[in-house]
């Protein structure tokens, strides 16, 4: 194990290995605080990120983050690393790897190179690299990234921005989760997914909002994919009774014990991945599985801990759940960014540089990346730093984000984005819903030629038309 070494200002800084180096980089925030493995000081941080910059790539298949003996998550990154692709930047360092994609921005083919270049990368790598850029930077290389998706809809084309439609309900109420769908539909909220979270984990009630869902859809026509997030092997079992499973869901973390954690391991998601396959419910697409990831779960679980022992920073553990994902080749993943708490990200500053971080690292590890842009109410957060994350994700080129009636999830008990929200974001940034769902939207005449929600007024007809079939 490398010990590292920093002069600055009088002042010699030691980080002892990498674990403690990647620490040590990270921008401020309360997880790493919690877990005892953050700088002490801005001046450390600096000399964190000084160093981190020199690390050669190669060090990171050679130090593994957590150990390859106990963690199937690190056996993976590792075992399915492509070679070939990481051939193109193994002589560089992390300093070399961010002016590398900086670079590429520029160039006029930055797509595809970006997405020859993706599979080479480590998890640890990316992770790395985002520590040492500016806001800026992580949006601007997301933005020249392509990732797309799907299944009844093209989920991450360039100048369209996706919605999850979360209409969740405390009681699961199938009048107060219609209405809050049709609320969504009529805003142009839904083409990433209808998503609803359960109030319970019963498979007799998931199996009834998986009815309800899909019946909404075939009696309008409508092209998009439902899920009731729901355990995977709930889902498992739905598949397995004949229910209208369109996408499988599950939470996932970057290490193998907080995977345990939620109760699942790799082969399991793979088995779930192959029983959504084989339904064959897609019309423009097979991917099938819906992830979902957060920064500190791993913490929360208490596995957290890599080589030596020594905690590992919680934005280094999101960007290897993406290794997972990324195995699973998912129709939608997306970081719930601020659920958790200010224990994890204390204040709006913390959860949109996490946001921005976790959704460059998506991209660059090749997934079609969205963001949950939320808080929880004792955070120090307010919808004034949701719109300004949410519009530095519409300028990187997010996937989709989640939208829920009034910004308000009265049964998660968290803060999120509107309906409307995603109105001003699409219409500020000329951005679109999928093609597949903007067609229907505009045979009920309620787009506009860019593909923007029409007025009340000027849509009344078919919103008068939804609104009597939905009662």
């Amino acid at each position: 194990m490398s010990v590292y070494t920093q002069h600055l200002a009088g002042t010699t800084y030691t980080f002892d290995g990498l674990v403690d180096l990647l620490a040590k980089a990270t921008p401020r925030r309360s997880g790493d605080e919690l877990a005892g493995c953050a700088a002490e000081s801005d001046a450390e941080r600096a000399a964190a990120q000084w160093v981190l910059a020199d690390v050669p790539l190669d060090v990171f298949l050679a130090e593994p983050v957590v150990p390859y003996e106990t963690d199937e998550v690190t056996r993976l990154i590792l075992d399915d690393h492509d070679r070939d692709a990481y051939r193109a930047v193994q002589h560089l360092t992390v300093g070399g790897l961010r002016d590398l994609l900086l670079d590429t921005v520029t160039k006029a083919d930055a797509a595809a190179t970006f997405a020859a270049l993706s599979p080479g990368l480590t998890p640890e790598m990316v992770a790395a690299v985002s520590k040492l850029m500016r806001n800026q930077d992580l949006i601007a290389v997301a933005r020249a990234i392509e990732v797309t998706s799907a299944f009844r809809t093209t989920v991450g084309l360039p100048g369209r921005l996706g919605t999850r439609l979360q209409p969740n309900h405390p009681t699961d109420d199938p009048r107060g989760i219609a209405a809050a769908t049709l609320d969504g539909l009529l805003m142009g909220c839904g083409d990433a997914v209808i998503g609803i979270n359960p109030a319970t984990d019963s498979p007799r009630a998931t199996a009834d909002l998986l009815h309800l869902l899909d019946e909404m859809r075939l009696r309008f026509d409508i092209p998009v994919q439902s899920c009731v997030l729901s355990h995977v092997t709930t889902t498992l079992g739905l598949i397995e009774a004949g229910a209208p499973v369109d996408l499988v869901f599950q939470s996932i973390a970057g290490t193998e014990g907080a995977n345990a954690g939620f109760g699942v391991n790799l082969a399991l998601l793979r088995e779930a991945n192959e029983a959504g396959r084989a339904l064959g419910r897609g019309t423009v697409g097979d991917n099938v599985m819906y992830l979902e990831t957060g920064q500190g779960s791993a913490l929360s679980a208490g596995a957290h801990l890599g080589t030596g022992g020594r905690p590992v920073d919680q934005q280094t553990l999101e960007t290897r759940a993406y290794a997972v994902a990324r195995a699973l080749d998912p129709l939608l993943i997306n970081t719930v960014v601020g659920f958790i708490g200010p224990e994890y990200l204390y204040d709006g500053k913390q959860i949109v540089r996490a946001g921005l971080e976790d959704h460059f690292c998506g991209k660059l590890l090749g997934l079609p990346m969205g963001v949950d842009v939320c808080y929880t109410n004792h955070a120090e957060a307010d919808q004034d730093d949701m719109d300004t994350l949410l519009t530095l994700l519409g300028v990187a080129g997010a996937a989709f984000v989640i939208a829920v009636p009034g910004a308000d999830d009265v049964m998660l008990g968290y803060q999120s984005l509107s309906f409307h929200d995603a109105l001003y974001v699409r219409r500020a940034l000329g951005l679109r819903p999928a093609p597949e769902f903007e067609r229907w939207l505009a045979g009920l005449g309620m787009v506009d030629g860019a593909g923007h929600i029409l007025p009340v007024d000027a849509a009344a007809s078919p919103l008068r038309a939804l609104a009597g079939g939905a009662a």
